[in-house]
């Protein structure tokens, strides 16, 4: 398995929790690395990505300020911290590599998935 996302769960709004994704070092080392997530009967959307030098990142704007996606290289593992959680980041959330010099926020810019992880946030 090259990609492996785990750290889903069950949570209160206004809680958090932090996702994780490891990967194998063939598909981490210099990867432009992803989040999306895709909620029931919609469809898959992007959260937030991470390049490999400098961490820049990116978000989509409903996650803005809430989540934050980081690196640990040495470890080749992805997080993503989510805080005040709301009902509707209720979703399978998905770690990606992508293709570099691609649109960030586009799915077909990624070529590697990893299996989801199930976020359900209660009202």
């Amino acid at each position: 398995v090259q990609l492996q996302a785990f750290g889903g769960g069950l949570v209160q709004a206004g809680g958090s929790l932090r996702l994780s994704c490891a990967a194998t070092p063939a598909t981490f080392n210099t990867a432009h690395m992803g989040w999306f997530r895709q909620a029931p009967g919609k469809e898959r959307e992007f959260v937030a990505s991470i390049v490999w030098r400098d961490a820049k990142a990116n978000y989509a704007d409903s996650v803005k300020g809430r989540f934050t996606v980081s690196r640990n290289n040495a470890k080749n593992t992805l997080y993503l911290q989510m805080n005040t959680l709301k009902p509707e980041d209720t979703a399978v959330y998905f770690c990606a590599r992508m293709r570099p010099g691609l649109d960030v926020a586009r799915m077909d810019s990624y070529h590697v998935w990893g299996q989801g992880t199930q976020v359900t946030v209660s009202s």
